[in-house]
This record gives C-alpha cells, structure tokens and sequence, in this order.
C-alpha cells in the first residue's frame, strides 16, 4: 500500500486465525490537545495490552503516515483550519484500505466522518465485526451553530450512519436516548471511566496553586478544564462567577483561548500530563462545568476521582454523573442557574462532598469496569469470550429509552 503509512509486507505481522483476536479502532477525534476521545483510545490501549489472545491497533489522523499493526498507525490528512490540532480525513478510499489490510475481527468506530464511514466499509469487505461508539451529537451542535433548521437534517445523517453497525455504544443515557429517539436500535449504554490513580486527592497542593496564582489562602477556587468550544458555555461560566462575588475566582485550563483574562477569570493552557492536570483539579475548591447538552463529561469523572465536589447543569450526560452527594445540579445552564447552584454548593460540607465524589468515581467508574463492559459486548459480537467471566455486558437499551 502506497497511501495507508505502512507496506504491504507488514500486513503479514496479522496473526492468522488461530492467533489473537485483533481489535481496531478508527477516528478522526486524535489530536495533541484531544480531549475525552483520546484519553478513554489511551486507556483501552493499556487495558488491552495486560489481556492475552488480544491484539489493538488505533488508526488515527497524522501529519505523515508512520506506524504499524498492533501500534497506533496514522493516515495522513490535512489540518482542520483553526481546529486545535485536529485533522480531517477526507480520502475515504484510503481509509477502507487501510483498516481492511490490518484483517481486523472487530473494528470500533469513533465518530460519522471518514474514518466511521472506512470502519463500515472494511467491516462489510472483510466480515469483521462494526461497533460505533458515539461519543458526540452532531444535531445539537448543529442547531448551536447554524441554527435549529439545521439540526434535523444532521439528525437524519447521524442516525443513518448509526443504523449501518452492528451495534452503537453510548456512554451515557442522555445519548442513548437521543439515538433510540433518531431510530437507532442496537445501542448498548456503556458510561466512560477515569484514572483512579493519575486523579486522585492526595495530588492536591492546595496552598501552592494560590501562591502560583496570586491568589489569597480563602479564595474560593472554581475549575474548568476542557476544549476552548462554544458549546462549552464558556461565556455561563464567566458570568456566573462574576454574579458570585470577589471571593470567588475561576480557573479556566486550557478553554481559556478567546477569553480575556482578568477580573476574576484566570486562564491556563491546555495541560497534556494528566498528572499535572489531576494535581490542578485536586488543588481547587469545586468543578464547574455549563454544558447541558455533554455526550458524557469524561473531566468531571477527573474532578471526582480528584476529591471535587461539581457544580454543572441538571440535564445531558453531565447530570447522570452528579447529583447533591457528590455536588449540586443547576436549575439551568445560565449564568445566574450555575451561580446560584455554586453559592448552594459552598454552604454544604464541602470536606464530606469531596471524600463522596471520590468514593463514587471508585465505586462506579474505573476503567477496568469500562472496558470489561465493552470486552463483554465485542464477545457477543465474536461468538467467544474475551476476558473471562467478570466480563458482563451492560443491558441493551431499548427505543423507549427517552431523550436528554
């Protein structure tokens, strides 16, 4: 192959069919500053590495095609102009190519541009088995940028391409049910998870972030960490903590771009150590977060596992991880509903909200429990087991699942 970054020889590394199950994924969301997408790609590949009789491959945009089965293997495509690093494949015959000579058992797609729409095609050239993981909306973003008329012929693409796999994955219920209301049936919910020991409250240097910061030891600290996007509401989170009073400040890491600093705004860059980011989060008072239409919220699973209490709109996937024992729900995604439901938060038990948030991101949400899930799911999917019987596959959600 001339186009897909490695020769046709290395195709021969592919275990035949008595070796390793081999599991491939495909997107176009794999950038320096990616978000949620990258991190839960960067943690199955680990996860997948401890299981024997597995073998993973992520194909994924570059600058240049490099890499080689059984690694991260990258495509080359153009940048995306003002795009933050992301880069946007457009050359869908490449990409079929591409997946289909790594011979995969199972391909899981991570968004409907290109790379989704190569995962199906290689599926159908090869036999191997397609799941669509959908970790965004297009529709509602659609309707945030150009306007409602344009969310209904968005939602008739996006439930098209969903329709087409095997089976879609949704991690949260606000997704499953905006699928199942499109008419996708075969979705299984699957909730993301975190890194319980990169996040975790003993990372906190609570006193020197202030001192960084120039702040005084009884600010009180509000933090985001996310992707500088509109559909954020970023400008909900500005006002609200303007609204709250000058003891207030919030941190914006990394969503700070187009936000002048100063006032009680303090700006940050994109942190790429999770370590780093997990010792940030953990030196602040309480998460915030504005997005009432989030597929999921992957950072607000950090800011629990890290010991913060989070304060973030009563609806989409950020309201299925929070509710008043480990944060508080806004009556809306406004800046007066975020700062009246931040000034409930502080006159709480802030001390016993954080030691809740951290015990129910260990309870419910570390990785071993994402991706037994989905280990569970690709098995049915193969007809044999993958990761022995702790393995179990989340329930199926069924139509009547109702929207976010």
């Amino acid at each position: 192959m001339h186009d897909g970054g490695w020769t046709s020889t290395q195709t021969a590394l592919r275990p035949g069919p008595a070796g390793p199950v081999h599991l491939v994924d495909a997107t176009m969301l794999y950038a320096p500053r990616s978000g949620g997408v990258k991190r839960y790609l960067m943690a199955k590949r680990r996860w997948l590495s401890g299981r024997p009789g597995l073998m993973h491959t992520l194909v994924a945009p570059a600058s240049r095609p490099h890499g080689a089965p059984g690694g991260i293997i990258g495509l080359r495509a153009p940048p995306i102009p003002f795009g933050d690093g992301y880069r946007c494949p457009t050359n869908l015959g490449k990409w079929t190519r591409a997946i289909a000579a790594l011979r995969p058992d199972l391909i899981e797609a991570g968004d409907p541009c290109v790379p989704g729409h190569a995962a199906l095609d290689a599926g159908r050239a090869t036999g191997a088995a397609v799941v669509g993981f959908c970790h965004s909306d297009p529709a509602a973003l659609a309707a945030l940028h150009f306007g409602e008329w344009a969310a209904l012929p968005a939602r008739r693409r996006w439930a098209r391409f969903y329709a087409r796999f095997d089976l879609v994955v949704a991690p949260s219920l606000h997704i499953a049910g905006r699928l199942a209301d499109a008419g996708v049936e075969r979705v299984r919910l699957q909730p993301l998870g975190v890194d319980l020991e990169a996040f975790h409250p003993a990372r906190a240097d609570r006193a020197g972030l202030r001192r960084r910061l120039g702040l005084p030891p009884e600010a009180r600290l509000l933090v985001f960490a996310g992707r500088p996007a509109r559909e954020k509401n970023l400008e909900a989170l500005t006002g609200a903590v303007e609204a709250l009073g000058d003891r207030y400040r919030l941190l914006l890491v990394g969503a700070g771009r187009d936000i002048r600093p100063g006032g009680r705004v303090i700006c940050l860059d994109y942190e790429r150590d999770p370590r780093r980011l997990a010792r940030l989060l953990a030196s602040c008072d309480a998460f915030v977060h504005a997005n009432d239409q989030e597929p999921f919220g992957l950072v607000v699973l950090e800011a629990l596992a890290a010991g913060l209490p989070v304060a973030g709109p009563g609806q989409g996937g950020v309201a299925e991880l929070i509710d008043e024992t480990v944060g508080q729900r806004a009556a809306s995604a406004t800046a007066a509903g975020l700062a009246e439901a931040v000034e409930a938060l502080f006159s709480r038990d802030l001390q016993a909200l954080s030691r809740a948030a951290r015990d129910r991101a260990v309870r419910r949400h570390g990785w071993a429990r994402t991706f037994e899930g989905l280990a569970a799911i690709y098995g049915e999917l193969l007809g044999r087991a993958l990761c022995g019987p702790e393995a179990r596959a989340p329930a199926v959600v069924q139509t009547a699942v109702p929207g976010g």
